[in-house]
């Protein structure tokens, strides 16, 4: 469409971010109370998507329907809500789309990372405390 840079952009770019995030706070505290009630991450993480889904795309769907008279604005002061209007329902659009597959393979890296970082921390950590044997238990000194 041609729109400038503005702050109006930035204003509509700011919003469309803080709506994303709150879809992909709720998805992953779903999968992480999942995961504290037994389930697998694999299974955790899907059940949480399959289930989110639905909100996520109502409350999508709903604030770009919202914003579709500020994306066509016409008459004076067109301008700057054609600027905020398309940033945000431009964004909710690809946000909705991304997110949906995103948000849940990356809470599955980043899970697995923080795993293996912490395993390896808990593993240094009890062999450190106990110098005679790896596993933290005590020495054999006979």
């Amino acid at each position: 469409r041609g729109l400038p840079n503005d702050v109006f952009f930035q204003v509509g770019i700011l919003t469309t971010v803080g709506v994303t995030a709150r879809n992909a706070i709720l998805l992953v505290e779903f999968a992480r109370t999942l995961e504290e009630q037994g389930m697998k991450l694999i299974e955790a993480t899907k059940e949480a998507a399959r289930v989110r889904l639905r909100p996520i795309l109502m409350t999508s769907v709903a604030f770009g329907m919202g914003v579709l008279p500020l994306a066509f604005a016409s008459g004076a002061g067109a301008t700057t809500r054609i600027a905020i209007g398309t940033a945000v329902l431009g964004g909710m659009i690809s946000a909705t789309i991304l997110a949906t597959f995103f948000i849940p393979l990356f809470y599955v890296v980043v899970r697995r990372i923080t795993d293996f970082l912490s395993g390896s921390r808990d593993q240094d950590a009890s062999a450190a405390a106990a110098p005679g044997r790896a596993d933290g238990g005590e020495a054999d000194d006979r």
